[in-house]
C-alpha cells in the first residue's frame, strides 16, 4: 500500500490526531446499545470486547493515509475515488488529501464526516492477533480490507468465523431451519414451563422465571434451612411501585410490603417478619431459626451435606389474559407454586434421568480447577466448596432435559452452516439458562452466570423458560432473534452517528460485511502469518482482567457436543490454558511472566508488520508500573509510540470500587536506531511536546475533561521517550520504564480542584456519575472528595448541590474560614443573604477576591441564579 519511490516517512492520520470527544460520545451510547449499533458482534457472548465505534473510528484514522487509493459510496455522489475530489469541485464535498493532511490535535474532526460514509481502501492487510470476538477485524473489512485474525480460543475462533460467514447465508434459509427445530420441540419445551393462571382458572400462564433456594440441613437440630439472604422477591410495578414483592417464610405467600426493614404482615397467614432479614447473613453464614446455630455454608458441605431445592416463586405471564386487554398487573406477576408446578418439574426430571438418548447432547465432564472456579487472588468464589464438580451439577434436571432435546433437535440440520448458527443461539442463550443465573429483583430480571467474569454460587437462583415466551430475556428465542439480526446486518450494514446531537442511522451500505479474510485458532507467537502486514489492530490481554479460557469452558463444553468431529480445535476436553498470555496463578502465571509473554507478543507483531506499517490497539489505563511494562514490551521489541488517545470506558468497565477506567487507543510504529539522552534533555523534550499538544487541545474544538487531556500529554511523552528508550542516563544510571513513567505521570498531572470538576458539571446536559469520574481520572482529585464538600449527592440518583442543599450548607459551616475556596466563599455568602436578605458580620469582612466576582458571575449563569450577582462589588 506504501509508495515504496517516497522518501517521506509514511505517517497515518491517527498519529497526529484522533476525535477524541466525537468517538468518546459514540461509544457511551454503544455501550448502552450493542444490539442495535453492532448486531454482528453481539450475536455470541465475548468479554473485554471494545466497541465497534471505537474501532471504527481507529480503523478510519489508521487506513485513510493514501488518497488514490480510496473509494466512497456516497448517495450524492456515487461511487468515485476520493482522490479526485477537489475543493474547487461544487459537485463534491470532499478533498481527501487536504482532510488527511489536516489531521492533527487542534482538527482532529478532519476526516469524522467519513466516519458514517461507505469507505473502501485498496490493498491494504490488517491483522488482529488477539481478534477475541472479531470486532476489529469486522470493522477494517467494512473499509475492504483483507483481514487475518488469530486467538488461542476455539470460542473465539467459532464466534468470529460465523460473523465472517453471515453474509454468505441466506436468510431464508435460517429461517426454514429454525421452524423445522420449533415444529420438533417448541411444543415439549413450552409444556415444561406453564402454570395456572392466578386470575382466570381457564387460562394457561407462561413461566417466565421459577425462583429457586438451596437449603441445607441444619447441622445441631436438622431443621430445613433455605439459604436466604432476604425474603425479597422483587421490586414493585405499575401500581405497586412504591412496594416490594415479598415471601412469607412461614406459609410460602408472596404479598406487597412498603417497607423491608420494619415488621410485614403476610397477607395469607397473618404471620409477621422482616423482610430483609433472611437466614444468610454475610460471611456465609445460616442461622438455624429453631435452634439458633450459625453455621458456615461450606463447612455443611464439607462435612457431608449437598444442597437440595425448593421452589418458592414463579414469575408468570398469562398471553391470554394479554390479548384480552387485562392490566399490566393482571396477566403479569408472581404467585406461589403449586403442586402442579412441583410436579411438573419433577416429569422433567424423571425424563431427563430416563432418556438415554439425552446424555450424549449434554456435556459430562468435570469442572477443571482454576483460577476463577476455585478460590484465588483473582476469585473469592470456589465452586467446589459448594459442591459443584461437573459441569451438569449448573444445571437443574429440568434445564438438562430441556437444553438437551432442544440440542439433539439443532444436531437433526443437515445443512451444517445453518446448524451452526442454531448452535450460536443455544449457546448464548445458555448465560441465562443454568442454575447460577441471579434474579435481579430490581429489575425483575435475570442476569447472567458470568458477571464479573466469574462463576459465583448462590443460595437462590432464577430458571429461565428455555424456548422463550413474550417476556423475558436470554430465551432461545430472544438470542435467535440476535443472530437472525447479526445475518441481516451483515447483509445490509448501516452505520448510527451522531449529527447535532441527535442519533441518525444511514441507508444500508452497498458494500456488504465481507470480503478476503483468514481466521486462525493457536498461540499468535507460533501460527504462520505473513511478513508484510500494512497493520495491526488489535486489543491485546490485560494482566488478569479476563480469565477467557475459563469463562469460555462454559460455552465451549456444550459447543463441543455438536462440533468436536468436524473441528480439530473442539477435540479437547476444555478450552486451551497453558498457553494464554495472562497473569492466571492456576497455571503458575504472575505478573512478570505475564509482562515477558506480551513482550513475547509484541516481537511477533513487529516481525509480521512492514517496515512502515503500524500498530494501534488499546488498553486499560494504568499506573507507572502497568505502563512500564507496557513500554518495555513493546519499546523492547522494536516499536516507538507515535501517540496515545482515550475513549471514556463503557458501562462495562465501571468496576465494583465503581472507579471509571479509560480505554486508551495505543498507537505505535517500527522503530528507528536509539541515542542515549540526559534525562534532564528528554523530560525537556517531553515538557515541550506535551506543552505543544496540551496547547493544540486547548485550541481546539474538543470538549475533553483534564484526565482525557492528560492521556494525550502522557502519550507525547512516552513518544519522546521511545526513541531513546534503554538509554536514559541519570546520575550515572540508566533509568528504566517504570521509573520514566512515574516520572512522566508526574510531570503532566493535573492541577484540578474539586470546585474547577463541580463548576464542569453544572455546566454539562443531565450529568451523572460517569461523567463525575470521567472529569476526575487522571487528576488529584478523587469522586469522593467532591462528594465530601457537598458538592454533589450519588446515593439514588446523581445530584449536582447548590448553596441551599442542607448537605452543602453542612460543609461551608464547619469549615474554618481559612480553609474556604473562592467557591465555598460565595456559596456561604449566598446562603447568609438568603437567610437575612443582606450580607452582615464576619461574612461582610472576608476580602473580596477578583476570582470571587468571576465566580459570582459565573454561578448566576450556570444555576439561573441572579442572586448570586448582588452578593460582592464589581
Amino acid at each position: 500500500m506504501s509508495d515504496s519511490n517516497s522518501d517521506v516517512p509514511r505517517e497515518r492520520p491517527i498519529e497526529r490526531g484522533f476525535p477524541i470527544e466525537q468517538v468518546t460520545e459514540l461509544a457511551t451510547r454503544e455501550g448502552r446499545a450493542k444490539l442495535y449499533y453492532r448486531p454482528l458482534t453481539t450475536m455470541h457472548k465475548w468479554w473485554a470486547g471494545k466497541l465497534g465505534s471505537t474501532f471504527r473510528a481507529v480503523c478510519l484514522y489508521t487506513l485513510l493515509d493514501d488518497p488514490d487509493r480510496v473509494t466512497v459510496q456516497d448517495e450524492t455522489v456515487g461511487n468515485a475515488s476520493l482522490s479526485a475530489y477537489t475543493s474547487g469541485d461544487d459537485k463534491n464535498e470532499y478533498d481527501l488529501r487536504e482532510l488527511i493532511q489536516a489531521v492533527d490535535l487542534e482538527n482532529p474532526e478532519a476526516l469524522w464526516d467519513l466516519y458514517q460514509r461507505d469507505v473502501q481502501v485498496e490493498d491494504v492487510e490488517v491483522l488482529d492477533p488477539f481478534m477475541g470476538g472479531g470486532t476489529s477485524l469486522l470493522e477494517a473489512s467494512r473499509f475492504d480490507a483483507s483481514v487475518t485474525g488469530v486467538d488461542l480460543n476455539p470460542v473465539a475462533w467459532f464466534v468470529t468465523k460465523k460473523e465472517f460467514e453471515a453474509h454468505e447465508v441466506e436468510i431464508d434459509a435460517l429461517h426454514s431451519a429454525f421452524e423445522r427445530v420449533e415444529d420438533e420441540v417448541a411444543a415439549e419445551l413450552a409444556t415444561q414451563y406453564e402454570t395456572d393462571c392466578p386470575h382466570n382458572d381457564e387460562h394457561i400462564a407462561d413461566i417466565v422465571y421459577a425462583l429457586w433456594v438451596r437449603t441445607l440441613d441444619c447441622i445441631s437440630c436438622g431443621e430445613t434451612i433455605p439459604l436466604f439472604k432476604d425474603y425479597r422477591v422483587a421490586k414493585g410495578r405499575y401500581a405497586d411501585s412504591d412496594g416490594y414483592h415479598v415471601l412469607c417464610p412461614d406459609c410460602g405467600g408472596i404479598s406487597l410490603t412498603d417497607d423491608l426493614s420494619t415488621n410485614s404482615v403476610c397477607s395469607e397467614c397473618s404471620y409477621e417478619f422482616v423482610p430483609e432479614n433472611g437466614p444468610v447473613s454475610q460471611g456465609g453464614k445460616y442461622g438455624c431459626p429453631s435452634c439458633g446455630l450459625k453455621y458456615p455454608i461450606v463447612d455443611a458441605i464439607a462435612d457431608g451435606q449437598s444442597y437440595s431445592e425448593k421452589l418458592f416463586a414463579v414469575e408468570y405471564y398469562c398471553t391470554e389474559c394479554d390479548d384480552e386487554g387485562k392490566d399490566r398487573a393482571v396477566y403479569k406477576g408472581f404467585k406461589k407454586p403449586s403442586t402442579a408446578d412441583r410436579e411438573q418439574y419433577e416429569s422433567a426430571s424423571d425424563q431427563w434421568q430416563t432418556d438415554d438418548s439425552l446424555q450424549e447432547y449434554a456435556p459430562e465432564g468435570p469442572i477443571p480447577e482454576g483460577a476463577i472456579t476455585a478460590a484465588s487472588r483473582i476469585s473469592g468464589n470456589d465452586i467446589f466448596q459448594h459442591g459443584f464438580q461437573k459441569w451438569r451439577d449448573m444445571f437443574n434436571d429440568r434445564q438438562l432435559y430441556c437444553l438437551s432435546t432442544l440440542l439433539r433437535a439443532i444436531d437433526d440440520i443437515d445443512d451444517q452452516q445453518i446448524k451452526e448458527y442454531l448452535l450460536l443461539a443455544f449457546s448464548d442463550s445458555l448465560l441465562f439458562q443454568n442454575s447460577f443465573g441471579r434474579y435481579n429483583s430490581a429489575g425483575r430480571k435475570i442476569e447472567g452466570i458470568l458477571g464479573r467474569n466469574s462463576y459465583t454460587p448462590r443460595g437462590t437462583y432464577a430458571e429461565n423458560n428455555v424456548w422463550g415466551t413474550r417476556a423475558g430475556r436470554g430465551t432461545f428465542t430472544s438470542t435467535w432473534e440476535k443472530i437472525k439480526n447479526g445475518v441481516e446486518f451483515a447483509h445490509h450494514p448501516t452505520e448510527r452517528y451522531l449529527k447535532d446531537g441527535e442519533l441518525e442511522e444511514t441507508n444500508p451500505f452497498e458494500k456488504s460485511v465481507s470480503g478476503d479474510y483468514t481466521l486462525h485458532q493457536g498461540d499468535m507467537r507460533n501460527v504462520d502469518l505473513d511478513t508484510e502486514y500494512d497493520a495491526i489492530i488489535t486489543d491485546p490481554p490485560y494482566y488478569e482482567n479476563v480469565i477467557y479460557s475459563e469463562v469460555s469452558d462454559f460455552f465451549y463444553v456444550w459447543q463441543r457436543v455438536l462440533l468436536s468431529e468436524d473441528y480439530d480445535c473442539f477435540e479437547e476436553e476444555t478450552t486451551p490454558r497453558q498457553e494464554s498470555i495472562v497473569s492466571n496463578p492456576a497455571i503458575g502465571k504472575d505478573d512478570d511472566q505475564f509482562e515477558l509473554e506480551l513482550g513475547e507478543a509484541f516481537a511477533r507483531m513487529r516481525e509480521v508488520l512492514s517496515d512502515d506499517g503500524i500498530l494501534a490497539f488499546t488498553y486499560q489505563h494504568g499506573g507507572a508500573e502497568s505502563w512500564g511494562a507496557l513500554l518495555d514490551g513493546l519499546c523492547g521489541s522494536g516499536f516507538d509510540i507515535a501517540a496515545m488517545y482515550p475513549v471514556s470506558a463503557n458501562a462495562s468497565e465501571l468496576f465494583g470500587d465503581d472507579k471509571l477506567n479509560f480505554t486508551v487507543v495505543v498507537v505505535a510504529k517500527p522503530a528507528d536506531s536509539r541515542e542515549p539522552i540526559s534525562w534532564s534533555s528528554l523530560r525537556r523534550e517531553a515538557h515541550r511536546s506535551a506543552t505543544e499538544a496540551r496547547n493544540q487541545l486547548e485550541n481546539s474544538d474538543q470538549s475533553i475533561s483534564e484526565g482525557e487531556m492528560g492521556i494525550v500529554e502522557l502519550g507525547r511523552c512516552f513518544r519522546e521517550y521511545s526513541q531513546y528508550y534503554g538509554k536514559v542516563h541519570r546520575e550515572g544510571g540508566v533509568l528504566d520504564s517504570t521509573e520514566i513513567a512515574a516520572e512522566m505521570h508526574g510531570l503532566v498531572a493535573g492541577d484540578v480542584t474539586p470546585d474547577e470538576i463541580y463548576l464542569t458539571l453544572l455546566g454539562m446536559d443531565d450529568p451523572t456519575q460517569t461523567d463525575l469520574h470521567r472529569l476526575c481520572y487522571g487528576t488529584d482529585v478523587s469522586p469522593e472528595e467532591v462528594r465530601e464538600k457537598g458538592l454533589i449527592r450519588d446515593e439514588d440518583e446523581f445530584e449536582i448541590l447548590d448553596w441551599n442543599d442542607e448537605d452543602r450548607v453542612a460543609y461551608l459551616k464547619s469549615t474554618t474560614e481559612s480553609d474556604l475556596t473562592a467557591l465555598d466563599r460565595v456559596q456561604l455568602r449566598r446562603w447568609y443573604a438568603a437567610q437575612t436578605g443582606e450580607i452582615t458580620g464576619q461574612q461582610q469582612e472576608i476580602e473580596e477576591t477578583s476570582e470571587m466576582v468571576e465566580l459570582t458571575n459565573d454561578l448566576a449563569a450556570l444555576t439561573n441564579d441572579e442572586g448570586y450577582r448582588s452578593l460582592l462589588h464589581d
